[in-house]
């Protein structure tokens, strides 16, 4: 009886592990394949002007295909992309079913839960370069683009009025666009009633499942133009808060021929008036 049973629990254990191994092996089978992109019903079409547009029907026709052939990582991009666009806001009827099922079986929850912990890396970057530069006009904040009706994740020195959770319905597709253009959306001027900012949008890629995320920079220009060039005073106090520090180091981050210029007198990286003959 002893030996049958260990023979039993023997068989068990070889069973279980040959089921473990090829589940692993049909995961990472299923996880190869092709880019959302590379579909005939990749979701998006170009205008006359190259503009980028959501195509529903597009996108249900790629549902239908994923939950009939299996593709792990397009899937899980078309999912993102549906969250993006509020597919579930739009679609109706069978199309609507068809794309909760497709959600549940590719475990839309965790696609979404593993975006906004990944942005999370993204969040400290916000804070602290918000935090070097207070009292200057200059806003910094996340989006987060798995959900664009509530897109602002963090922000830090608020000049434009808005809370967290705010939306950025159109940012998906502009940056869709400017990427496919292979353009950036870099020092670009935005008038809005009497309100001027000069803007940087830079987005946020992450392998496997595309644009999730940007990183904007609002500098209030008629703050700086008006207010602080408004007075000596205004002045003194903007760059006092630029250049302001929490705590004093020692430690040296110049090239070894600028250490040496800079020990020999040189005071800033345009002083080229300075003797440095010293220091050669």
């Amino acid at each position: 009886m002893l030996t049958e049973l260990l023979v039993n629990v023997l068989a068990s254990a070889v069973l279980l592990a040959f089921g473990y191994l090829g589940g692993q092996f049909r995961e990472r089978h299923s996880r190869d394949g092709k880019k959302l992109e590379e579909y005939p019903f990749y979701p998006f079409t170009l205008d006359e002007n190259k503009n980028l547009h959501f195509d529903l029907g597009k996108f249900s026709d790629g549902v239908r295909h994923f939950l009939a052939h299996r593709d792990y990582y397009a899937a899980q991009q078309l999912i993102l992309v549906g969250e993006q666009n509020d597919v579930g806001n739009h679609l109706g009827g069978d199309d609507k079913l068809r794309y909760r099922k497709l959600y549940q079986k590719f475990d839309g929850d965790k696609i979404l839960d593993d975006t906004a912990e990944f942005l999370k890396n993204y969040v400290r970057i916000v804070r602290l370069v918000g935090d070097s530069f207070p009292d200057t006009g200059i806003e910094i904040l996340l989006h987060n683009l798995t959900n664009p009706a509530k897109a602002l994740y963090h922000l830090k020195n608020n000049v434009t009025g808005r809370n967290i959770e705010a939306p950025a319905t159109n940012l998906v597709l502009d940056l869709k666009t400017r990427r496919l253009q292979n353009q950036d959306k870099l020092n670009y001027e935005l008038n809005i009633g009497a309100r001027k900012f000069k803007c940087t949008t830079i987005p946020i890629y992450r392998e496997n499942y595309g644009l999730v995320g940007a990183i904007c920079i609002n500098v209030d220009a008629n703050y700086l133009q008006q207010e602080v060039r408004r007075t000596p005073e205004n002045v003194a106090a903007f760059i006092n808060a630029l250049c302001k520090t929490d705590m004093r180091l020692e430690e040296n981050i110049l090239s070894r021929d600028e250490y040496e210029k800079a020990l020999a007198g040189k005071r800033h990286f345009r002083d080229f008036a300075t003797n440095l003959s010293t220091a050669t």
